[in-house]
């Protein structure tokens, strides 16, 4: 297990392309999702959820997605269409965060949705931990109604975001980041 620090410096995600099984066992996905829930949470709300792709899961929900998006786009080719069913099928492992952020008397909305965000950023913190490649991405099924209706939805929820999970098989240079300097301002 790497070093906790050395690990948040280091920290990457990977391409979807470049993650391939196998992904986490049951008892390494019990674990990703016990410390994905492990967040602030004011007020104990739970203000997220999540929705686990997996296995043939994730056929019938590109199945659900490929309908949807066949409705919203009736020239579609059935290249697209195939694409959008193997939406989840590129990798083991596609986890959805999804918000439940709803009106509360002390709560505001916008600190429940950065709790599903953070949910989102320990997920991907776990997977590397456990030696996985993970990434974290939105898509339009996440910006629309229908598609997120058909993934299980209820009107309220929002999806913070997939997190697409597997066996890197490329190693991840790191990118240029920003100075300090250049993001820090002190009061």
């Amino acid at each position: 297990m790497p070093d906790a620090l050395d690990l948040l410096r280091t920290r990457r995600s990977s391409r979807i392309m470049d993650l391939v099984a196998p992904g986490p066992s049951p008892a390494e996905l019990d674990t990703l999702l016990t410390i994905a829930a492990r967040v602030p949470d004011h007020g104990k709300l739970a203000p997220w959820r999540f929705i686990v792709f997996e296995g043939e899961g994730r056929a019938r929900a590109g199945a659900a997605l490929a309908q949807v998006f066949a409705a919203l786009h009736p020239d579609a080719t059935e290249k697209r269409l195939e694409e959008e069913q193997g939406r989840f099928a590129r990798v083991p492992l596609v986890i959805a965060v999804v918000s439940r952020a709803a009106p509360h008397v002390k709560i505001p909305e916008w600190e429940q949705l950065l709790s599903s965000a953070a949910a989102a950023e320990n997920l991907l913190i776990a997977a590397a931990a456990l030696g996985y490649g993970a990434t974290w991405v939105t898509e339009w099924p996440t910006y629309e109604e229908q598609a997120r209706a058909a993934l299980g939805l209820a009107a309220h929820e929002r999806i913070t975001g997939f997190v697409y999970v597997g066996t890197a098989t490329q190693a991840l240079e790191d990118r240029p980041r920003p100075a300090l300097a250049d993001i820090v301002t002190r009061f």
